[in-house]
């Protein structure tokens, strides 16, 4: 009796294992409602940083450009080292300028292997102001390499930078705040990729970013403040 007492402890102690060790090499995948909540607290979230970037008068730059730009990309939180030292990286939102009206948003994350958060801060508010029908059509690609696949450059920030904007002749600007510090992410090279299951929830069918972007296949009311935010800022 004491035996089998023995063995069963013993298999239960191994099922154990064997259950803890198949969580961590085959996570249980998100559901749809979870991904759903994500994607409105990132549209929420990108709604904010974008208010806060354009009201600080360090970024005017930011807001001159936007009021040209052709797509803007917003990450309201780009993280350095969050789980492997040297990765950077962090999910944001892309909307594309229309005839009448904004269109999106459409779901990506941004990550890279070597660049920095040149600003000194662990985590930043970043935009990548798409200037050019390249740039956009980079960003509405399954995963685009900036500075390959889109020329990117660094915008200028302190108050009087706007004068500044003339020079420049990027596909993409990027600008980053953290913290009340400023300056440039270091994004040459970094990747920016679909996250389809945050799409797909969002709108509650599969969608790929031209079907949001460039169709307007899709729509989704809860996008409405963060579009009215845009508009706010770049016009229609």
């Amino acid at each position: 009796m004491k035996i089998e007492k023995r063995l069963e402890r013993v298999w239960v102690g191994l099922l154990a294992i064997l259950w803890a060790i198949s969580m961590v090499s085959f996570p249980v995948p998100a559901s749809a409602a979870d991904e759903r909540i994500d994607a409105d607290h990132l549209v929420e979230k990108a709604r904010l940083a974008i208010d806060t970037m354009a009201a600080d008068p360090n970024l005017e730059a930011f807001t001159d450009l936007l009021k040209k730009a052709r797509g803007i990309f917003i990450c309201p939180e780009l993280l350095k080292g969050a789980f492997v030292v040297g990765i950077s990286g962090g999910s944001g939102v892309f909307l594309v300028r229309g005839e009448q009206t904004w269109y999106g948003p459409a779901f990506y994350t941004i990550g890279g292997a070597s660049f920095g958060l040149q600003i000194g801060g662990q985590a930043s508010q970043v935009a990548l102001v798409a200037m050019t029908e390249r740039g956009v059509a980079a960003l509405l690609s399954t995963s685009a390499k900036l500075g390959a696949d889109a020329g990117i450059a660094v915008g200028p920030v302190g108050i009087g930078a706007s004068a500044a904007t003339a020079n420049l002749s990027a596909d993409i600007i990027s600008f980053s705040r953290a913290k009340g510090l400023y300056g440039g992410v270091s994004l040459d090279g970094a990747v920016v990729a679909v996250r389809d299951g945050l799409n797909d929830a969002y709108y509650g069918r599969k969608v790929r970013p031209t079907d949001i972007l460039i169709r307007h296949d899709v729509t989704n009311p809860r996008a409405a403040e963060l579009i009215q935010a845009v508009e706010k800022i770049a016009g229609r």
